[in-house]
């Protein structure tokens, strides 16, 4: 048990932190090349072999470890140091409950794709990522700068009036789902649902067989479309990137509350937002885009499909790697997704990121869970 625990969480660290996080700061510089037609980051090379830029991020982290750390005349030396580690700390650990497969059985052991799999999974993420607040609004206090002051002022502002909606626009999730726990809602997701289903449960309608074939993955995104939006607008909010950035607003507040910060200090902040890209992305494909679930063939029939010829342990193993691979590309879409956004948009207005989540995303996040509340109790009550 301790040994499977110890393995995933290496896992998480060289494979997802370690491995993904760095080429997404890649990924960000050539895709928003591709769309401003430019060719992007491609000068660092060894021996004048480039990789298409992916050595980019590794000649960052040496020229942020050369560089100098200041810490500014004035400020409180203790919070200005912890300050980045309390912000990228939880963007880390947040990893643990995101499953990146289900339960399998190999030759009597069970083996569970998730470093921790609690009841209050998503609850976790939640308090996981109030924390690094707490480092934002440091750095901005503790720099002894009036534009570092502002900006911390303004993050913990949005992030925790964003925090507010974020909760409330999943509640529709939870509803439909019937649980908090990440591994059960991705497992509830991986089967199908028929679109003209509703006729039958509310109206006792007599369907023809042929329409039973017409069936959509049965995703969080087809039950909760507005719970969808709602949520990564939010999130993304919460990680106060582009067009939420303004707590650094480089055209009004310089660098807002990171503007002190130097070398592998201003790195963590860096690093602290692609890696929370990376749990966004995660965590979106575990509630809205079935996690490791592959569109219309559920685990029994990919299981079925392989054990015939190969046996069932073999078959388990090819699902184990069919699932990782799906999850995975998921988690790449949403990735292309934030950063697609992230050079489309303009950045909004300080007034409007606040009035954007006060006057528009709470409303209709309560009134999304009233209307799922009263399809919920309709369609109980036509079944």
């Amino acid at each position: 048990m301790l040994i499977g625990v110890i393995i995933k969480s290496l896992f998480i660290l060289i494979v997802m932190v370690a491995g993904l996080a760095p080429v997404i700061t890649w990924i960000e510089r050539k895709q928003s090349a591709v769309m401003q037609d430019r060719i992007g980051a491609n000068r660092a090379d060894v021996n004048g072999i480039t990789l298409l830029g992916l050595l980019h991020p590794l000649a960052d982290v040496f020229k942020l470890i050369s560089k100098e750390d200041v810490v500014p005349h004035g400020a409180n030396r203790i919070m200005h140091l912890i300050s980045p580690v309390i912000a990228a700390v939880p963007a880390v650990i947040a990893f643990a409950v995101i499953p990146f497969g289900g339960v399998y059985t190999i030759g009597g052991e069970t083996i569970s794709l998730v470093a921790a799999n609690p009841d209050w999974g998503l609850l976790y993420i939640f308090a996981i990522g109030s924390i690094a607040m707490y480092g934002t609004v440091m750095a901005g206090w503790s720099s002894n700068n009036n534009w570092s002051l502002i900006g911390g002022l303004r993050a913990s502002a949005q992030m925790i009036s964003y925090e507010v909606t974020m909760g409330l626009s999943v509640v529709g999730v939870f509803m439909v789902f019937g649980t908090l726990q990440l591994q059960d809602m991705a497992v509830a997701q991986d089967g199908t649902f028929r679109i003209f289903g509703f006729l039958e449960n509310l109206f006792g309608l007599a369907l023809p067989p042929w329409l039973d074939w017409i069936s959509l993955p049965a995703w969080g995104v087809f039950y909760q479309p507005l719970g969808f939006v709602m949520f990564l607008t939010t999130i993304m909010a919460e990680n106060k990137r582009p067009p939420f950035d303004t707590p650094e607003g480089e055209s009004e507040i310089i660098a807002g509350y990171h503007l002190e910060y130097s070398g592998m200090r201003f790195g963590l902040f860096f690093m602290a937002e692609f890696i929370e890209v990376l749990v966004i992305a995660g965590l979106m494909t575990t509630i809205f885009l079935g996690g490791w679930s592959v569109p219309w063939l559920p685990t029994e029939t990919i299981i079925a499909a392989v054990a015939g010829i190969f046996g069932e342990g073999f078959a388990t193993g090819i699902c184990i790697i069919v699932h990782f691979l799906a999850f995975m590309l998921k988690v790449v879409f949403m990735i292309w997704l934030q950063m697609a956004l992230r050079w489309t948009l303009p950045r909004f207005r300080y007034d409007q990121v606040m009035d954007l989540c006060w006057k528009i995303i709470l409303p209709l996040s309560i009134a999304n869970i009233f209307v799922t509340g009263a399809v919920i109790l309709i369609s109980e009550g036509g079944a």
